[in-house]
Formats: C-alpha cells, sequence, structure tokens
C-alpha cells in the first residue's frame, strides 16, 4: 500500500532531525533525488544531460533552496541551467553553489513583475527540456503572490500554446508538489503549472494523492528522508497492483454457489432497463456464486437473454438469500423498485446505495459501513445539500477529501465518491484514494459497471475468514472491497489512445483484466 500524509504531519516528522542539527544533510538527500529524477526525465525523453537546457523557478526558504541545489547538480554534468528567482529570500547556500556550478540567474523584482525578466524568462522556457517547479512548498498555503504568480501564469500558458501548435514542450517537474496544490487537501489555488512529473521528500502528501491536485502531480517520486519512524498514522492510503492481486477473491475448493457469494441486485425500471443490464453483466463477470435480480418483468426477460445465468424475480427484497445487495441504477420513476430500495437499506447486509436509491438517504446517528454509497460530484453536492449542507458541484470538486469527509459524517456510510481519483472514506477515519482510471470511462453508464463490480465484490468477501491486508483495520473491510473494485474499474479504461470505449464493452474485459491483474501480480492490462 502506498501511503500519504498531510504537510503538517511531514514537517512535524522532519523537526527532530531538524533539531539534531540535520536540515543541511536533509537538503541535499532531497536535492540528489531530485536531480535524480530530473535525469531519468532527460533520458526518457530522449536528451543527453550535456548541453541539455533546464529551467529552475526558485521560490524562497527550503524548496527552492531544494531545485536549486539539484540544478547546481546538473550543471556539474554539464546541463546549462538558467535559475528564475521569484523572491528575495532565496536559500543563500543553494543560490551560491548554483552560481558556483555555472547557473545563470534571473531575477524578478518583488509586487507587480517586471516585463523585461519576465520576457527573458519566457524566451528561456521555451527552449527548456525541464522546467524545475521549486516556487512553493510543503509549507505554503494559498495561491502563489507576485512575482511567482506571473511567472506561473507565463508557463502554463507558454506550454499551452506549444502544445497546441504541435511544438516541442518541456517536460515539468515539481520539486515537493506543484506550486499552487495545497498538501493537506489537494485543493488547488491558481495558477498552477501542471507537472509531468513530482519529487516529494518524505512521505507522500495528501495533495498528490486525491483531486484536483493529483492531476496537477503527473507521476509521484518519493524520496526517502529518514523520517517514517516519526510519521503517525497515514492521512489517505492507496492500494497498489500487488494489493489488488492479493485481494481479488479466487475460489477454494469447498465452494458452493452460496459459500462463494450471492449478489442481489434492484436496479433499472422500465424507462432505464439499461441500468439494471449492465449492472448485472458487471456483477456476474466477477464471478460470484450467484447474481439475484429483483425487477420488473420486462426488464428481467432482457437480462435473462443477455446473462441466463442470473436468477431474476419481481419480488419483495425480505426473503432472499444473498451476502450483499446493490440498490438504485436506473429505478427513477418506480416506485415498486424504490420501495424494494429502502428495504435494502434497512436490511443490515452489505449494500452499494447508488444513483436513485442516493434519494431515500437520511442521516445517521452510528455509524454504517456496511452500506457503501457511490455518489459521483454532483451527486454527492445534493446529497450533502438535502442533509442540511448547502453544497455545489464546484465545491465538491474543489474540495474532494473534504465533501467525501463531510459526507461519511452526515450519513455514517462509507462514501465512495466517483471521479478522476476515486476517494473512498469509511466511518473510522480511513479514506483510500484510486487513481487507476482513464478518461474514458467517462461515458453513460460506467457507473451502473463500477455498482455491479462493487456488490459483486462485498458479496464475495463477506464471508472470507481473514480477507484483508496487515495494516487495515477489520471495520474498514467494507471500505477496502469497495477501494478494490475502484481500482478493478478504472483498469477497465485502459484502452489505446485511438480506441473508443462505451460501458456495454466494459464487463466483457472483468474476466481478462482480472486474470492479468492476479497472474502478473498486479501488473495486468
Amino acid at each position: 500500500m502506498l501511503r500519504a500524509h498531510t504537510g503538517a504531519a511531514v514537517r512535524a516528522a522532519e523537526q527532530p532531525l531538524l533539531d539534531a542539527g540535520a536540515g543541511p544533510a536533509l537538503m541535499h538527500t532531497a536535492a540528489h533525488g531530485l536531480r535524480t529524477a530530473v535525469v531519468r526525465v532527460l533520458r526518457e525523453r530522449g536528451a543527453p544531460v550535456y548541453g541539455s537546457r533546464v529551467l529552475v523557478l526558485a521560490g524562497a526558504g527550503n524548496n527552492g533552496g531544494d531545485a536549486l541545489y539539484a540544478a547546481a547538480g546538473l550543471a556539474r554534468l554539464g546541463a546549462r541551467t538558467t535559475a528564475v528567482l521569484t523572491s528575495a529570500r532565496t536559500h543563500p547556500d543553494a543560490l551560491a553553489a548554483f552560481r558556483a556550478a555555472g547557473g545563470r540567474v534571473v531575477e524578478l523584482a518583488t509586487g507587480a513583475a517586471d516585463p523585461g525578466p519576465v520576457d527573458a524568462f519566457v524566451n528561456e522556457a521555451a527552449r527548456a527540456d525541464v522546467v524545475i517547479d521549486g516556487i512553493l512548498g510543503t509549507g505554503s498555503t494559498g495561491a502563489a503572490r507576485e512575482p511567482a504568480a506571473t511567472v506561473l501564469r507565463s508557463m502554463a500558458g507558454l506550454l499551452r500554446d506549444r502544445h497546441r501548435a504541435g511544438r516541442p514542450v518541456p517536460s515539468v517537474v515539481a520539486c515537493d508538489l506543484p506550486s499552487g496544490v495545497d498538501a493537506g487537501t489537494g485543493e488547488v489555488h491558481e495558477p498552477v503549472l501542471p507537472a509531468d512529473r513530482t519529487v516529494t521528500f518524505g512521505a507522500a502528501k495528501t495533495g498528490l494523492f486525491v483531486a484536483p491536485g493529483a492531476l496537477a502531480a503527473g507521476a509521484v517520486t518519493t524520496i526517502d528522508l529518514g523520517i517514517g519512524t516519526h510519521l503517525g498514522d497515514p492521512d489517505v492510503l492507496r492500494l497498489t497492483p500487488a494489493d489488488l492481486a492479493a485481494l481479488l477473491p479466487r475460489p477454494a475448493a469447498a465452494d458452493h454457489k452460496y459459500a462463494r457469494g450471492v449478489a442481489g441486485i434492484v436496479a433499472g425500471s422500465a424507462q432505464y432497463p439499461g441500468a439494471a443490464l449492465l449492472a448485472v453483466a458487471a456483477a456476474s463477470a466477477c464471478g460470484p456464486g450467484m447474481v439475484r435480480y429483483l425487477g420488473p418483468g420486462p426488464v428481467a426477460a432482457l437480462i435473462q437473454a443477455r446473462n441466463p445465468e442470473a436468477v431474476c424475480a419481481d419480488l419483495p427484497v425480505a426473503g432472499h438469500h444473498v451476502q450483499a445487495w446493490l440498490a438504485g441504477p436506473g429505478i427513477d420513476g418506480d416506485a415498486t423498485q424504490q420501495r424494494r430500495a429502502r428495504d435494502v437499506i434497512d436490511a443490515g447486509l452489505p449494500a452499494v446505495i447508488d444513483a436513485a436509491a442516493l434519494d431515500l438517504l437520511g442521516r445517521a446517528d452510528a455509524p454504517r459501513p456496511h452500506l457503501v454509497l457511490t455518489p459521483h460530484a454532483g451527486e454527492l453536492a445534493a446529497l450533502l445539500t438535502r442533509l442540511g449542507q448547502p453544497t455545489r458541484r464546484a465545491d465538491v470538486e474543489r474540495a474532494t477529501l473534504a465533501a467525501a469527509r463531510r459526507a461519511v459524517q452526515l450519513t455514517g456510510a462509507t462514501v465512495l465518491l466517483k471521479g478522476p481519483v476515486t476517494l473512498v472514506a469509511s466511518p473510522t477515519g480511513t479514506v483510500f484514494a484510486q487513481g487507476d482510471g482513464t478518461p474514458s470511462l467517462a461515458t453513460a453508464g460506467s457507473g451502473d459497471t463500477l455498482a455491479g463490480i462493487l456488490a459483486a465484490l462485498l458479496a464475495m468477501v463477506a464471508e472470507r475468514e481473514g480477507w484483508g491486508l496487515p495494516g487495515v483495520a477489520a471495520a474498514d473491510r467494507w471500505a477496502l472491497a469497495a477501494a478494490v473494485g475502484a481500482a478493478l474499474h478504472g483498469r477497465l479504461g485502459r484502452v489505446g489512445p485511438d480506441a473508443p470505449l462505451n460501458a456495454g464493452q466494459l464487463a466483457a474485459r472483468i474476466p481478462d483484466v482480472w486474470a492479468g491483474i492476479v497472474r502478473r501480480g498486479g501488473t495486468g492490462p
């Protein structure tokens, strides 16, 4: 598992080493890691280090110091390095080392940026192979001030214009985190220069794991500074491919169809039959012992034509042998299906509550982690508003982690917030952040497929003794299963860049993707 911590937690963990006089050693370790990452980026671009052009955007304090020391090392390897100083409080020793290594310096005035130096910086940036963003670090809050704001805005505009024109674009490497990304929340304070790679120090930061900050971070490399023994519990977790390989359920020799898990599905209506078909197909493709469908006869007939293994009935929820339920996809406007969804919520079994069934939830006085709510940002905003917390979709998208945690507090349930990074927040406080998906999954019916996957996984692990991971509490069992489902669903969207994808294709991909994850120890397609 990958673990992320707030910026405050990382700074607190560093403090004992700083008090012991290890500050310079920590900075040189960080700078060495950053320099190594830049060398790797240059090689990936097919550019030799010697003669390459590296532009450093250096701010005040230690973050700018890390970037300047790294650039000094690159200069000694033969790179042509230029530093744009956005603050009068540049780390003096790092700046001296950079100058001594032959680095060129462009100084910007404080306040409104002077057009002359900014123009010189833009010209230099256009020719760079790599740009190192070392303006704002973990300790910063809010947006960059001038002249740094102008530098970031100009750099982002330059990259955008060159990309649109089909011209070469420098790679951006962020030092610790992209300037303007909040390390503790993932909120983004514009202007932000999106990075291709972020090299972070000591521990991964929460803001690099959750949206929207994760979308600006690119690939994340963590440099060990030896502070692990001083770090407390992680703020956010992420399952790795190896975790998925260990967690995806496999049938045992003594299993029968009921022991392998029975998933019950309340979905679809005369108006929206497709939601039921997608959910049932996805659940069945995951290989539970059985899928039971409850819904209108005409919808059931469509399901049995596609998935004859599904057991269908137009009956109440009570009395059915299931280990987990799904309620909600496509039940809009169907009073009978909505009544079934209410019964699922009250049944006390693990259940995925999706789409229209979210409207049936109220506040809870006690935790109910067995209920896994699966809203997208708009649905979560509507749920929070209905429960007395006026919220807009933009509010959720701006602060996804805070919104998910707020929903957990109000409902007592496990909340899976769908998006470019899917968050799964447990009533215990544990949060998983899975960034496995691709834009191909942003299509109608994709959420119904995810809901079916989740229902199958909840059913399959409901009675498995010992299922889980070291370090994840038993109370987080349902959140862990939901995170596995989100990761699996995300991998279904990994198709070629020119290949179209619709939700109807996803269920058929599940067996191969699942097998690939397990067979390759987590490196599946």
